[in-house]
Formats: C-alpha cells, structure tokens, sequence
C-alpha cells in the first residue's frame, strides 16, 4: 500500500497523537476506482466530501491539490485510491478546535476481485438512526464492522442490513437495488444509510424508484444487485435460501451503461 499524507497543505510523516479522526471518528473516506491514474468520478466524490464537511463544520483542504496529490501517487496505475479526512489535532474532549488544520492521508489499493454470483445473508446487526448524519460515508463504521464479522462467519460475499424497525437499508460495504413489479427500486435512506456514489449514478440513469423496502420484499423481487463506486454492479445469485438462478437482462444492461459511462468497469465486463 503506498501513502501519502498532509495536515492542511504540508505533507507530513504520521498521524497526531491528538487527531480526532483517531480519537472520536470525526472523519469523512472516499473509496474510488481509478483508472490509468484518472478518477473519472473524481467530481462526483469530491462533492460528497464536501457536503459531509459542511455538514460537520469541518474544513475541507483545497480540492485542486488533493485531485494534484491524488493522480500523482497513482502514477497511470489502475487501482482503488482512498482519502481520508478528519478535522485534525485539538484539545481533549468532544467539542472540537474549529481553528486546526485538517489532517487528510491518501492510500491505493489492489482493485478487488470480479465476482458475478454473490452470496448474500440477511445480518443480524441493525443500523441505529441519526438524521444529520444520513447519506455521509463518515468513520464511525462500528456496524458495518460487527455486519461483516456476521458474513464472513458463514463465508458469504455479503450481507444486507436493516434498520431498528426492520427496513432494509444497505448492505455493509454497498447500496442495493431490487426489480419489483418491473421496476427497479432501492431504500430510502431517511435516518441512516450512505448515499453511494454509484447509488447517484444510477438514480439518474436508470428508471429507479426511492422507496420503504422491507425484506419480503427483498425476497420477492424478480432480480437484485449489490452496487458501489468500487466494485460497479453485482447481481446476488443467493440471498439466504432464496436463490435467483441467472442474471436477469435488465442488470447487463446496467453494467453495460456503466461500463461506458466509466471505463474502469470494462474489464470487470469482459470477466462477466
């Protein structure tokens, strides 16, 4: 893994012992999939980061230098980039230093595996509701953490989850779209959820409907998918004992669309 990382606009060589990204999660990630060093939905992740920032009255270092920083450790590599942002050092407690400069670490990564036939479980965990942190990709991932211990336990590729009155709203790591009555429909995420950046993409590309799902729901629809920035569109083949036996049309031509509206998802194609 190659890193780089910055308080403010100067590269530094380790993490504070007083950032409150480490100390209380007040932290905001982007996961992108790169391409030939390019991050095609560059503006797209920037404008999250920017709306969890605002929404956190955390600053937000300059964007041009972070894309600068960005495309330079990647250096023409396909890849997984992933920025970090906290709002830096400050004094013990919760209410934070509005004055510090914000810490900020740039990573890639492998991209991960294709895989076309996910196993998916329902989890026990449920996601606790907060409105004003609705939509954030934040750092406080104790749920999904405890979610994914539950997945990989029966080794399975996913697992959805609810929230305390039962909707569904995700699954750990992805956004989630059903084919109901001929038409795709995916969770409203009103008190908990993040809003994905391909979640985004395809509610302006597909005719998809933001609606309350519920698992029966989940378990009578005629096709479902899993999708993130990362790792695009991923139809589940199994879903505890319900199993779809073939990849409906419908999803091809969403990955289709996909691949070129994105051109980091055409080998991910070529392997389905």
């Amino acid at each position: 893994m190659t890193v780089r990382m910055f308080l403010g606009s100067e590269p530094v060589t380790a993490v504070a012992p007083d950032d409150r990204g480490l100390a209380y999660g007040e932290s905001l990630f982007e996961t992108m999939r790169a391409h030939r060093g390019t991050l095609p939905w560059w503006t797209a992740h920037m404008a999250r980061l920017r709306h969890g920032a605002e929404r956190l009255a955390m600053p937000l270092p300059d964007v041009a230098h972070m894309h600068a920083a960005a495309r330079e450790l990647l250096d023409g590599a396909d890849g997984v980039l992933k920025l970090q942002l906290t709002r830096g050092g400050g004094v013990r407690g919760y209410a934070p230093d509005m004055d510090a400069p914000p810490f900020w670490m740039l990573s890639v990564h492998s991209l991960p595996p294709h895989a076309d036939a996910l196993a998916v479980i329902w989890c026990e965990t449920t996601l606790a509701s907060q409105p004003r942190l609705v939509g954030l990709k934040h750092g406080n991932r104790l749920e999904q953490v405890l979610a994914a211990t539950e997945v990989r336990a029966v080794q399975a590729n996913e697992g959805l989850m609810r929230d305390a009155a039962g909707n569904v709203i995700a699954a750990t790591s992805a956004n989630l779209f059903a084919l109901i009555d001929g038409r795709w429909q995916t969770p409203a995420l009103d008190a908990c959820g993040v809003a994905g950046v391909m979640r985004g993409w395809l509610l302006a590309h597909a005719d998809a409907q933001v609606t309350s799902l519920a698992p029966d729901d989940i378990d009578g629809a005629d096709a479902v998918f899993l999708c993130n920035a990362v790792r695009g569109i991923l139809p589940v083949r199994r879903l505890d004992a319900r199993v779809w036996s073939q990849v409906r049309p419908e999803i091809r031509a969403l990955q289709s669309a996909l691949a070129q509206a994105h051109p980091g998802f055409d080998a991910s194609m070529e392997a389905s």
